[in-house]
């Protein structure tokens, strides 16, 4: 069997497992588990027709199932290093330019607060996303695969709808905001934002189609140019950031700490949320890799990119209130704002624009892939149906509904990402107390191959009581546009957002003596 190297720094030995060995470890796996979604899914000549047709052309039809070790590829020296790199090239984007645009614009913070509170939002965001990633290697699981160990069988797949509705909602404000950059690039908005919306779209299909290889390749250098053209719309923009005006003036102390509260909390969101689909990425890294080393890489390949692309857009959205042409461009997208900042040198900042919008793809590869997993997790008839054409639903779905709400882009942003990060939190306190309470210290271990069979996962009453305690919490303790919470009433005018905070505490708090109860009823 010839073994090819991919540009993940993998060796790329049929990485879907279609080798014969690989085969037949995975047949010994399935034979042990009594109900299976694999084994449904291998099933009927259309499906191994269509898995033939891809293993000819080397690309990637695995689903759910799990990565066993002797199907791991072997690292060369940048394997670790890949790590960062694919990171910082999924979320150097533009979308996060818009989302450090809000800090000035929407919760009226001056340039020091917005940059404060979106700094230490996104790193502590970015702690839990680290920790869930460094489950890829150890379990070969997907991260919604690997909840069923805390949420059992049944429980779980209200976490796959909800990641998928993540997933989807971000590749929406993708498409978006490159249809805007798109539209605002175009001579007199010729170009429509839903003909960006599409071409952005049938882009980021296409590199999912061909799977895990040629994800890891494209964001092994996508990275670059964006690197580039964001440092050349920080040093054209730079100099029209308002450094030190105070767009909160006239505001009660409480209001303004209500502000940083809630900002705080929209960027640990934008960051937690990537937990939904961390561990997917690294399924195929040998079992034997340090976590240290994938928790510390992915923390830097986050960290970085964040810090940058946040950093631009609140410097774009303190000028606003400032500069008449940067309020006009606003006044018609956040995608106008940004080609806006790069109109002082012509032609060229309209070729940079594109290199931005089509940048956005970077960002939306990882959704599209992820959610074409996550609905094979539903159930064993979704399992049935190949991962590309969940990838085409995905696509398809977002892209209609990107279509619909183009219009509504902060209002999107501000609700959809406050709202997805309540219920990721609720799932990263129980992985915890799961991991370290009950997995570590009370000895029941990590048994990998019981991921499919539902009589030896948790029953999941636990985490499902937590869960609901949790999202109460949150309820009232939320400060949205359409709603705010009776706790999160108390600060300032407008609320401060605490619903990350309390859903965290609160379903930690009832997870733990649950869980014990259910150990010692069920043994397991």
């Amino acid at each position: 069997m010839n073994i090819v190297r991919d540009s993940t720094g993998l060796s790329n030995a049929d990485e879907d497992g279609a080798g014969i060995d690989r085969d037949s470890h995975r047949e010994k796996e399935q034979a042990t588990q009594p109900v299976t979604d694999v084994e449904s899914a291998s099933r009927g000549g259309i499906w191994q027709s269509f898995r033939s047709t891809f293993h000819r052309y080397n690309l990637e039809t695995r689903g759910i199932e799990r990565v066993l070790s002797e199907e791991r590829h072997d690292l060369k020296k940048l394997g670790f290093v890949q790590i960062g790199l694919l990171w910082f090239g999924v979320n150097l984007a533009a979308n996060n330019i818009t989302l450090g645009m809000l800090g000035p614009t929407i919760f009226y913070l001056s340039f020091l607060d917005a940059s404060l509170c979106a700094i230490f939002g996104m790193l502590v965001g970015c702690l839990p996303v680290a920790y869930i990633a460094t489950f890829g290697p150890r379990s070969g699981l997907r991260s919604m695969i690997l909840a069923r160990f805390s949420f059992g069988w049944w429980p779980a797949k209200i976490l796959v709808i909800l990641n998928i509705v993540v997933l989807l909602g971000y590749s929406l404000l993708d498409c978006v905001i490159a249809g805007q950059i798109m539209s605002a690039v175009s001579p007199n908005g010729s170009l429509s934002v839903i003909v960006g919306i599409v071409i952005t779209a049938v882009i980021s299909w296409l590199i999912t189609t061909f799977g895990y290889g040629a994800f890891h390749m494209y964001e092994r250098y996508a990275w670059l140019p964006q690197l580039i053209v964001f440092s050349i719309l920080a040093g054209i923009a730079g100099p029209h950031f308002d450094l030190y005006s105070d767009p909160s003036v006239g505001e009660t102390s409480a209001t303004v700490i209500g502000s940083r509260i809630s900002f705080f909390s929209l960027n640990l969101a934008a960051a937690v949320t990537y937990g939904g689909g961390a561990a997917d990425l690294f399924v195929y890294y040998p079992e034997e890799s340090p976590r240290w080393k994938v928790f510390t890489t992915t923390m830097i390949g986050l960290a970085l990119s964040f810090a940058f692309a946040l950093l631009v857009g609140v410097g774009l959205g303190s000028g606003v209130a400032a500069n008449t042409t940067w309020s006009e461009a606003y006044a018609v997208s956040q995608g106008a704002l940004i080609v806006r900042g790069l109109s002082q040198v012509g032609t060229f900042g309209s070729f940079c624009s594109i290199i931005i919008a089509l940048g956005l793809v970077s960002n939306m590869v990882l959704p599209i892939y992820a959610a074409g997993i996550d609905f094979q997790a539903l159930n064993s008839y979704f399992a049935k149906v190949p991962r590309v054409v969940w990838n085409a639903v995905s696509c398809i779905i977002f892209t209609v509904c990107a279509i619909a709400g183009r219009a509504h882009l902060a209002a999107i942003f501000t609700n959809f990402l406050a709202l997805m990060g309540y219920w990721v939190m609720i799932w990263i306190a129980i992985t915890l107390e799961e991991h370290l309470i009950f997995r570590r210290c009370m000895g029941l271990g990590w048994k990998w191959d019981a991921w499919n069979d539902r009589t030896l996962l948790p029953v999941g009453y636990a985490a499902f009581v937590a869960f609901l305690v949790g999202w109460a919490g949150a309820i009232i303790s939320m400060a949205q546009v359409w709603y705010i919470g009776p706790l999160a009433a108390l600060i300032g005018d407008y609320g401060a957002d605490l619903g990350n905070f309390v859903a965290f505490a609160w379903a930690g708090l009832v997870y733990a003596p649950l869980r014990w109860l259910e150990v010692r009823h069920f043994k397991r």
